[in-house]
């Protein structure tokens, strides 16, 4: 599928009226339910976006984790085919709740989840060819997917996974108010879990927003304890996107399975 571009090679949906669908980090892994992604699909066919967005993070990768030690219990029973398995299903169900639509762009994101497989690839240049980006099937559903943190400019909101600071290359933290500042225009990101939110008004009658979230699924993350899990989860829809700036509707795990399920 070509996607519109303007003259200046951003994305553009060439609407007046513009809408986008964000579906946050969804970190598809084995054993976990999955049937969120069919709730979002049949909204996505209900709502008909122009844009879809996913921020990345939805193959967790367990298998491939860095942060833990190998042969440790961690990894009992972990493996790099259910790791695919469980993204791509989750792929396939998003597709069915489609049931045949299709927005005019389709934008997927690689998080740093995903880019655990460059990682190990680099770790042991024996496994390229063997593990890889080919094992996905989002390029095969109509998704256009972009390498971990590329950014991608879409009705002048830019998203990518997480954004760095040029001058160290580390992700930018904080209050969101603050991160808007530094980053300096209209963004969008995943990686960190919850939503926040900003909006900055320039003297010059531009609007700058800011959003970060990171939290759709339904299951619960192991390692963030069990006195972390209220944070916010579910999809965005921006309505009347037009130069960064649009009107927010948060739809939240449960009501997306009230309405959707």
């Amino acid at each position: 599928m070509t996607q519109p571009r303007d003259k200046n090679g951003r994305f553009s949906s060439n609407r007046k009226t513009v809408t986008h669908l964000i579906l946050p980090d969804t970190q598809c892994k084995p054993g976990v339910p999955l049937d969120h992604l069919l709730w979002a699909g049949r909204l996505a066919a209900d709502i008909q976006p122009d844009v879809i967005v996913n921020l990345g993070d939805h193959w967790d990768m367990a298998s491939l984790s860095s942060y833990e030690k190998r042969g440790s219990r961690y990894f009992e029973g972990k493996r790099y085919n259910l790791d695919i398995e469980a993204g791509n299903r989750g792929m396939e169900l998003f597709e069915e709740g489609l049931a045949g639509f299709q927005p005019s762009i389709k934008l997927l994101l690689r998080g740093n989840h995903e880019d655990r497989i460059v990682r190990a690839i680099n770790d042991d240049p024996k496994l390229e060819g063997l593990i890889g980006y080919h094992n996905f099937n989002d390029t095969d559903l109509k998704w256009e997917a972009k390498d971990f943190l590329v950014p991608v400019e879409i009705d002048g909101i830019t998203y990518a996974h997480y954004f760095q600071s040029p001058g160290n290359g580390r992700p930018y933290s904080g209050q969101i108010d603050t991160i808007l500042k530094n980053v300096g225009f209209s963004f969008v990101a995943g990686h960190q879990q919850g939503l926040r939110t900003a909006r900055r008004e320039l003297c010059n009658g531009q609007v700058h927003t800011g959003i970060i979230a990171g939290s759709f699924y339904q299951h619960n993350e192991e390692y963030r304890g069990p006195q972390a899990t209220a944070e916010w989860r579910g999809v965005l829809v921006l309505e009347d996107v037009r130069d960064g700036n649009y009107n927010m509707q948060q739809i939240s795990l449960d009501k997306l399975k009230r309405d959707y399920s």
